[in-house]
């Protein structure tokens, strides 16, 4: 593994249209670079679950694949996004067992949907921010609250918006249709925080 080495976490994540799939946007935790990682649909949907909390009624892959680990008292040490060759990210993740320490190759979508389950530090080297880390992101900022606040044409008000995203939330996971459920939650946190700082 490179031996400088910089930590990093899942600050949100953004639809990306010209891949049609998904930004995971990593920010180094003693800085303000991102780092972008692309990934498809699924493995956005199953990070956007992990970091949001979102309860499943049956065990994603990721989930699965966590139970595994822990009824073989294998522990998840970190994950390290360790090399970009021609646009490509590649990742290890790094285990330890009665037997010793391995790493294991790994897409970064499933390291870090992994990490985020067991809270697991990711890191990215200093080769890889130093290449493909950007200083911001530029995106439209959506307020719920503008969006939903009482007036003269009748929109609903934050309190009772939340209760009606609550009810779809359930009826999402009930549905097993975690991507939307995530979706959901994700504005649910927004009004949330919007409606704090009024």
């Amino acid at each position: 593994m490179p031996t400088e080495m910089i930590q990093v976490r899942v600050e949100k994540i953004s639809f990306y249209p010209p891949s049609k799939g998904y930004a995971i946007l990593l920010k180094e935790t003693m800085g303000e670079r991102l780092l972008p990682v692309i990934v498809g649909s699924f493995e956005a949907q199953s990070i956007a679950l992990a970091l949001e909390e979102v309860p499943m009624p049956r065990p994603m892959t990721h989930d699965l694949f966590c139970t595994i680990l822990e009824d073989l008292s294998v522990e998840v040490r970190e994950v390290v996004i360790s090399e970009l060759l021609e646009g490509t990210f590649y990742s290890k993740i790094s285990l330890v067992s009665q037997v010793g320490t391995t790493d294991v190759d790994a897409r970064p979508s499933d390291a870090i949907a992994l990490a985020l389950r067991v809270g697991a530090p990711i890191y990215a080297s200093d080769s890889v921010m130093k290449e493909a880390s950007v200083q911001e992101v530029v995106e439209q900022p959506i307020s719920p609250i503008a969006a939903t606040s009482s007036d003269s044409a009748g929109r609903q008000a934050p309190k009772e918006y939340l209760k009606r995203l609550q009810e779809r939330l359930d009826q999402a996971v009930t549905d097993e249709n975690y991507e939307q459920a995530a979706e959901i939650r994700d504005k649910i946190r927004k009004v949330q925080t919007e409606t704090s700082r009024q």
